[in-house]
C-alpha cells in the first residue's frame, strides 16, 4: 500500500469522439475519473500503481523506502513458494479485482495464491489470494486501513500481514468466520510466521534492512 494522490475529473465514454484505449488509460491514471468495468478491462497494461475504489482511479507512488521493504519481503517469500513447488507469488503493480459495480480494485503490495486457488489466476486476479502484504504509509487513516481489510475478507483471503514501516513492526491477521482476528504482532529482535505458509519464518531486522 503506497502512499495516494487523489484527483477529481470525469469523461463520458462512447460516442465518436472516444478516445483511443491507450489514451484513456492515460488520462485516467493522471486524472483519477471515474472508471467503469468495461474501461478498465480497454485499459492498456501499465506498470503505474493505481487502485480503483467505487469507480474512482486513485494513483499510489511509492517511496524507495517502501520499494526497499517490499524487495526485502518478497524474495524470502517467492523464494520459499517457488522451492516448495506452493503456488504463485505476485508483487505490486498487479490488480485484484474486489468487484465490478460499482468497480473495485486493490493492489496489495505482495500476494501469495496457492495450487489450490489457481482458478483465480488470468489476466488479472479475480477472487481472493491466501495471504497479501500491506506495507502501510503513515499517511493511511484507520478507515482507509479497514476498507482495504474488509475488501480482503469479502474475498476470503486468509490471512494478512500489515507492516508499520515507522515502528519497525509487522501485525499479522487470520481470516475467521469472515472477521479478521490479529494473531500476533511483531517487533525488533522477533519473526514472523505464517498459518498460510508453514515452516516460512522472516525476520523483522531483515524485513526493514537498509530501510
Amino acid at each position: 500500500m503506497a502512499s495516494r494522490a487523489r484527483t477529481t475529473g470525469g469523461r463520458t465514454p462512447g460516442g465518436p469522439g472516444r478516445r483511443r484505449p491507450e489514451e484513456a488509460a492515460m488520462t485516467t491514471l493522471q486524472t483519477g475519473t471515474k472508471l467503469t468495468y468495461e474501461e478498465y478491462l480497454e485499459t492498456p497494461e501499465t506498470m503505474v500503481r493505481c487502485e480503483v475504489v467505487d469507480g474512482e482511479v486513485i494513483v499510489a507512488g511509492p517511496s524507495l523506502y517502501h520499494q526497499t521493504i517490499s524487495g526485502n519481503i518478497n524474495e524470502p517469500v517467492r523464494a520459499f513458494v517457488r522451492r516448495n513447488r506452493l503456488g504463485r507469488v505476485f508483487y505490486a503493480p498487479v490488480d485484484v479485482i474486489v468487484r465490478r459495480d460499482p468497480l473495485r480494485v486493490r493492489q496489495p503490495d505482495l500476494l501469495f495464491v496457492s495450487n489450490e486457488r489457481a482458478s483465480i489466476l488470468g489476466e488479472r486476479i479475480e477472487g481472493g489470494p491466501d495471504l497479501v502484504v500491506e506495507i502501510i504509509p503513515t499517511s493511511n487513516t484507520r478507515a482507509e486501513i479497514e476498507s482495504r481489510l474488509a475488501d480482503y475478507a469479502s474475498l476470503n483471503v486468509r490471512e494478512c500481514w500489515l507492516v508499520y514501516p515507522q515502528l519497525h513492526a509487522v501485525e499479522v491477521l487470520r481470516l475467521e468466520g469472515g472477521e479478521w482476528h490479529r494473531a500476533y504482532i511483531r517487533g525488533a529482535g522477533e519473526s514472523v510466521e505464517s498459518a498460510v505458509l508453514p515452516g516460512l519464518e522472516l525476520q523483522i531486522t531483515e524485513i526493514f534492512e537498509d530501510a
